[in-house]
């Protein structure tokens, strides 16, 4: 009796593992933000229910390959948001831009979100700049996996409220 419950504890373990992958979200956080990009990695901004930290995962379903900061005391200090926005629609170019970005080694991280009233052009991504040679990768999310919006920062008082744009 004891080895078939070692077995079906093990098989569950397993089953967990293998249904779930990686975990981009704990039990005490709150998603702010997140998406599939367009080569099927996972971009999620999170913050502890309680704003304790703020943390941002990126990677496959099994791995995740960037977790920023690795320690999350006074992580708020360490991301920046910023935001334009101009109402009146096509005939104001009317726009509304959200960034969060971070800087980790020799790159800046930048998390977007874009509206262009002109053209209805949206877009969702990761810009990766390397801050030697000003090269930008521009990785694209997937607008239709997007969850949560980066305008719950506009008023945040723990993030660091920033005016570079990047677009």
């Amino acid at each position: 009796m004891t080895a078939l419950k070692v077995l079906v504890t093990v098989t569950l373990i397993t089953f967990h593992l293998s249904t779930f992958g990686q975990q981009y979200l704990r039990r005490n956080e709150k998603l702010i933000y997140s998406f599939t990009t367009t080569n099927n990695k996972k971009v999620v901004l999170a913050k502890d229910i309680n704003d304790g930290y703020i943390v941002y995962r990126f990677g496959t379903s099994d791995k995740i390959e960037l977790e920023y900061p690795q320690t999350n005391k006074t992580s708020w200090k360490l991301f920046n948001y910023s935001h334009w926005l101009r109402g009146g629609g096509v005939m104001n170019e009317g726009m509304d831009l959200n960034y969060v970005h971070f800087i980790k080694g020799n790159y800046k991280y930048v998390i977007y979100d874009t509206y262009f009233a002109l053209g209805s052009k949206s877009s969702i991504g990761i810009y990766v700049i390397n801050l030697t040679t000003n090269k930008r990768v521009d990785i694209q999310g997937v607008k239709k996996t997007r969850k949560g919006t980066l305008t719950v920062l506009r008023d945040n008082k723990f993030i660091v409220q920033g005016e570079e744009l990047f677009d």
